[in-house]
């Protein structure tokens, strides 16, 4: 069985780097752990961290956070459904909403269950994800801060979600003073403005942050310590809390170039045989794990460089390890990297096992 080996000095190493960022920064923060796909040790893990809220977009995963640690708080990340109202109320402290009938829900099932709700009203700031239009914001907010049992306690966006527009300073000033709009029409205090996730980090370390903006909500760059902006490792942050590890099931010298007719795979992949390829023999290892647990081969990176990812059937993995004979053999292990998309299809996987170094 494959599995994800979670290493807790390196998580805990980027916690740190974080926290002291934002406390110098005057920021408030929370973990974003849908990443983890309700990996109960996992989430322990964060929570041992001493963070004091959480996020995610699952309501499964704010239960069991909740009978982990019933004092974190919880957040709900996405415009909750009609049909997932009762929970998210009993298991999130606050949830981003976007619609009116929503909020309604919400105030209506608060006071059933005798609950404050919290909600954290999303702007669209030309990412095309979800939010309210911001012309349209005063009137939304106007409707809403009177429903009972409800309380607005922020104003948020995202970027980068869905057509990759990224955040700037300008757009970030823009969403501060929908707060002070707010603030001045209605006499309401909004404590927070939720601006920032993993891909608005590097504007910190430009003094791009506007003063209004004084919370995040970071997973990605927590777990593999990278700048959206860039593609690299943020300085001072490590890359590696998670590495994945597949098992050799097989390894045997064989021709490079298929033989027979070929037509597209299962996964509708047609393959091009390079002339130079024809007589040529390579070793190739069979790994114990495939597309039903990755989805694609795009996201993993060999931590050995010489060897290379041939394709992947629904459950092996073809690893090319060359001419020479290698020196894996059957029974070894092979470490990969991840990257985030990568993580996220196999934390979902049942058959890759979830540990703790």
């Amino acid at each position: 069985m494959a599995f994800i080996k979670l290493y807790r000095e390196k998580l805990q190493h980027n916690y740190r780097y974080l926290n002291s960022l934002f406390i110098e920064n005057n920021i408030s923060w929370a973990i974003v752990t849908k990443l983890l796909c309700g990996s109960k040790n996992y989430l322990q893990e964060v929570i041992n961290l001493g963070i004091d809220e959480v996020c995610d977009a699952r309501i499964s995963n704010l239960k069991l956070i909740k009978s982990l640690n019933p004092n974190i708080q919880t957040v709900y990340i996405k415009p909750p459904a009609y049909r997932s109202i009762a929970n998210i109320v009993r298991y999130a402290d606050a949830s981003f909403n976007t619609e009116y009938q929503t909020i309604k829900w919400l105030s209506e099932e608060a006071v059933s269950q005798d609950k404050l709700h919290k909600i954290i009203i999303m702007i669209e700031l030309g990412d095309l994800r979800e939010g309210v239009m911001g012309d349209h914001l005063l009137e939304f907010y106007e409707s809403v801060f009177e429903l009972p049992n409800i309380k607005v306690t922020g104003i948020g966006a995202n970027l980068n979600c869905l057509y990759g527009v990224m955040p700037s300073e300008d757009k970030l000033i823009q969403l501060s003073l929908y707060k002070q709009l707010i603030e001045a029409k209605f006499n309401q205090q909004i404590p927070w403005v939720t601006g920032g996730t993993s891909v608005v980090l590097p504007l910190i370390f430009r003094r791009q942050i506007p003063i209004g903006v004084n919370h995040f909500r970071v997973g990605e760059s927590l777990y593999f310590g990278n700048d959206l902006f860039t593609g690299e490792p943020i300085p001072g942050m490590v890359e590696d809390v998670f590495k994945l590890y597949a098992e050799v099931i097989e390894i045997s010298e064989k021709p490079v170039v298929p033989s027979g007719y070929l037509d597209l795979n299962p996964s509708g992949e047609a393959f091009t045989i390079r002339e130079e390829d024809y007589g040529r023999k390579s070793y190739r290892a069979i790994l114990d794990l495939g597309v039903l647990d990755f989805s694609t081969t795009d996201y993993l990176i060999p931590e050995d460089d010489h060897v290379k990812i041939t394709g992947a059937s629904s459950d092996m993995m073809v690893i090319d390890l060359g001419e020479k004979e290698p020196e894996y053999k059957v029974g070894d292990l092979m470490s990969f990297r991840l990257k985030y998309m990568g993580a996220l299809r196999l934390f979902n996987s049942n058959y890759v096992e979830k540990v703790v170094e």
